[in-house]
């Protein structure tokens, strides 16, 4: 099977289509709230998915991984931020 990119035809990441094929996230978010449980089950997976890819790694590619793992997470934290401010705006104005 040929690799799916993370990052698409306009040079943006694109982990969002990524994250979609995950059933338990799109069913998580389908009635617009993440509760406590839905938390902690992705938690274990993410802890589960980490162990296992942290186990094959050499310490150069781990090295890699790691600010790629922090990169992703600077990322996700300041494009949310972002579009809340952006909507904020948005709400004042129309």
């Amino acid at each position: 099977m040929a690799r799916a990119s993370w990052i698409d035809d306009d040079n943006h990441p694109d982990i969002d289509s990524h994250m979609s094929q995950l059933e338990h996230f799109t069913q998580a978010l389908a009635d617009g709230v993440v509760d406590s449980e839905e938390l902690a089950g992705q938690e274990k997976r993410l802890t589960a998915a980490m162990r296992d890819a942290e186990a094959v790694l050499g310490d150069d590619q781990h090295a890699k991984v790691t600010k790629l793992l922090a990169e992703l997470a600077a990322y996700t934290v300041m494009e949310l931020l972002h579009s809340m401010a952006k909507a904020r705006v948005e709400r004042a104005i129309g």
